[in-house]
């Protein structure tokens, strides 16, 4: 009997030193795909990707900007879908922020070495622009649940912030029981100086991220449409779901319309995971959701923007994580326990 199961592909900020040989450690038998990869990399001039992962010590100047964490990411991602197990079966993919790349390529609607041009592509011309930067703030209570009040007295403050003194700053992803808030240095100062500290650590700045999703980036957007054809856009095989909730099916996708979208709309614009994890639940019913590698930093996102539509009567985080001690909802492949859940055996 198959499982079936919605694949979240991750974004930036979850390669990191402990996933460092990631990809040696776990697709040692993908040569053929590591080496299409790293000759992508060597026709830019730019150190292929197994040579990254194989680094001796992991560097954050190093591995964590965008020409070596996006290509990093989506080699482990991908390889990571697969590797699913042969019962399972995948009814929807979604992503978050650059892991809609990802997903595009995971769903068949770029094949595998046009996938990695993209998220190449895109992770340079970001890092070439190094426009503003991210930060991230909760918006909910301890016990996972959605707090509507200060989610709507955050978004205030920085409506209010925006455009004052040269100020900018937006909404950039929406990740359920947290926001990440995007804009220059002026913006980000002033948002730093507005909000509370909370946990001793929030509001937080996600290193060497830029403004994503806002429209700070619609100069990297414009230069993303005159380095990626069009036509290399295909029907996906399987469902998409996109960062506004939006479902692109098999066989009824204008491909044209997800190219602009995808190099349009989804850089200079909020990103919606937690819609997009609704829309994924409500509309495919999955058994369990399976985020790919690497990392393991989505887990609670997914599970507060379950929780605030009651999916499956898990109410609060005490509910949820009764829930996974007795039959997974989550499984992250990061976790290698986890990880044996999504494969067909420990060592893929």
């Amino acid at each position: 009997m198959k499982r079936r199961a919605v694949v979240i592909c991750p974004g930036r900020g979850t390669y990191n030193k402990t996933e460092l040989g990631y990809l040696g450690r776990h697709h040692a038998d993908k040569a053929g795909d590591l080496a299409q990869f790293d000759a992508i990399r060597a026709a830019e001039s730019q150190e292929p990707v197994t040579a990254l992962d194989g680094a001796a010590r992991f560097s954050m100047a190093k591995h964590t900007v965008g020409d070596a964490a996006s290509p990093l990411i989506y080699a482990a991602s991908y390889l990571d879908a697969q590797s699913l197990a042969d019962d399972i079966e995948v009814v929807a993919i979604t992503g978050n922020s650059m892991g809609w790349y990802i997903a595009l390529a995971t769903g068949g609607a770029l094949n595998a070495e046009n996938g990695f041009r993209v998220v190449n592509t895109m992770g340079r011309l970001m890092q070439e622009a190094s426009i503003g930067g991210q930060l991230v703030y909760p918006c909910s209570d301890p016990n996972w649940r959605p707090d509507p009040k200060q989610k709507g007295e955050l978004i205030n403050v920085v409506n209010r912030i925006n455009g004052t003194d040269g100020a900018v700053l937006a909404l950039s992803i929406d990740l359920g029981g947290m926001l990440v808030f995007a804009g220059n240095e002026a913006g980000l100062k002033k948002l730093e100086s507005a909000v509370p500290i909370i946990q001793e650590r929030f509001p937080m700045r996600l290193p060497n991220h830029g403004a994503f999703h806002t429209s700070l980036m619609e100069p990297v957007a414009i230069k993303g449409r005159a380095a990626l054809a069009r036509n290399t856009f295909e029907q996906p095989q399987i469902p998409l779901i996109d960062g506004r909730g939006a479902i692109w099916w098999p066989g009824a996708t204008d491909t044209s319309a997800l190219y602009d979208y995808t190099l349009g709309h989804q850089v200079t614009e909020p990103y919606d995971f937690r819609h997009a994890i609704q829309t994924a639940a409500r509309e495919f019913a999955p058994d369990f959701f399976i985020v790919t590698g690497p990392g393991n930093t989505l887990g609670g996102s997914v599970a507060q923007s379950l929780i605030s539509i009651d999916w499956q009567g898990m109410k609060d985080k005490e509910a949820f994580q009764s829930r996974q001690s007795e039959s997974p909802v989550l499984v992250s492949m990061g976790i290698e326990e986890h990880r044996q859940l999504a494969t067909n055996s420990a060592a893929d």
